[in-house]
């Protein structure tokens, strides 16, 4: 695994403190928003249907794979073939709701509680995605992902992939709480108090984005046969993953 290695924290916040903030944070909020949970999980199984909750692979701190859960944003919308149809014709103005403020990531509490996440870290990505990367770019899975992170406070899906991930690995170079604070508090301004105008538009916020891969072949960085090689690596990674092997 390129990410892994020995890394050691920095600072005592990281290597003390950052884990049981964490614990801490995730289980006042299952608490405090319970309500909020059972409203929105409800609204989901009304709306869209079951499962109310997606889990979808990703790969975590030294790029181990672990299965992280969100509330559901699209429908089970099939073409006539019984094909899924694309994301952006599945994803409802329901789901654009939930994504534009959050709540479909309300679940990802219990990720962090599992240890799989942390409040604040790089967002975790594909792992068709985490296989496009540079070897520079996958040390943001030296440590864990987060529910929030650098790269969310500068423009979310607004930001290109070369930003995002210089946001990450900017990140991991010098993690302190103050700057952990700072990243939540501007991740609430962002979400509830951002005016229409600004870059980080609702348009912005929700939008079905390329992956990784599909951006580089577009933008000629990565040759057809190269594409496919890391795809079917990202299938092989998904496969051991979901045998325990990785």
């Amino acid at each position: 695994m390129e990410a892994t290695g020995k890394y050691r924290p920095r600072r005592p916040y990281e290597r003390y403190f950052k884990r049981p903030i964490d614990i801490f944070c995730a289980s006042a909020a299952l608490i405090v928003f319970s309500w909020l949970y059972l409203i929105v999980a409800v609204s989901v199984r009304v709306k869209l249907g079951s499962p109310v909750l997606f889990a979808q692979d990703r790969p975590g701190r030294g790029e181990k794979i672990f299965r992280l859960y969100k509330f559901r944003t699209m429908t089970d919308e099939r073409d006539g073939s019984g094909r899924l149809l694309p994301d952006d014709a599945r994803l409802t103005a329901f789901g654009r709701l939930l994504r534009s403020t959050s709540l479909d990531e309300l679940p990802e509490a219990f990720n962090i509680l599992k240890g799989d996440m942390s409040v604040v870290g790089p967002r975790p990505q594909l792992v068709r995605d985490m296989v496009f990367m540079t070897p520079e770019q996958r040390l943001r899975h030296r440590v864990r992902p987060g529910l929030s992170g650098l790269a969310q406070t500068r423009g979310r899906n607004a930001l290109s992939w070369d930003g995002k991930l210089a946001a990450d690995l900017e990140y991991i170079q010098d993690i302190t709480f103050w700057g952990d604070v700072r990243i939540v508090l501007n991740t609430v301004r962002q979400v509830f108090f951002r005016k229409k105008g600004l870059e980080d538009s609702d348009a912005d916020e929700v939008e079905i984005t390329d992956d990784l891969g599909d951006y580089l072949l577009k933008a000629g960085k990565v040759t057809k046969e190269e594409y496919d090689e890391r795809q079917a690596q990202a299938r092989e990674l998904l496969a051991a993953g979901r045998s325990g092997s990785v």
